[in-house]
């Protein structure tokens, strides 16, 4: 098990630096993974909001080796845009769960991500 801490998109990413910094290198951070909603939480179906990526591109270039994940409006059309900005776990519903198949678009999404590692 891993904590984790999420940010809302009215929230300034530099909120979670406090908790993601680390002093004393030997020891766990407070939070291994860091998620950035891409759409205000509440309701699936929403859509993504591309001026989240900013924070995730802070993110990454601060903390190189964090799980950085994304959630809100995933798809197919998105990905590319949030692995590119350098999430690598992604939370996909609507775009999955809505799909003719799914397993094709989980493996799509995946293949995005690794594609950027």
């Amino acid at each position: 098990m891993r904590a984790g801490v999420a940010i809302k998109p009215k929230t300034d990413v530099s909120v979670l630096y406090d908790l993601l910094d680390n002093s004393n290198k030997d020891e766990v951070p407070d939070a291994q993974m860091a998620l950035v909603m891409t759409v205000e939480p509440g309701f699936g179906g929403q859509k993504f909001m591309p001026d989240m990526m900013p924070k995730v591109e802070a993110l990454r270039k601060r903390y190189p080796n964090l799980n950085i994940e994304v959630d809100g409006g995933l798809s197919e059309k998105t990905i590319d845009t949030a692995a590119n900005a350098g999430a690598n776990v992604i939370v996909a519903g609507s775009a999955v769960f809505g799909a003719q198949d799914p397993a094709d678009v989980i493996a799509k999404l995946r293949e995005a991500v690794e594609k950027q590692r």
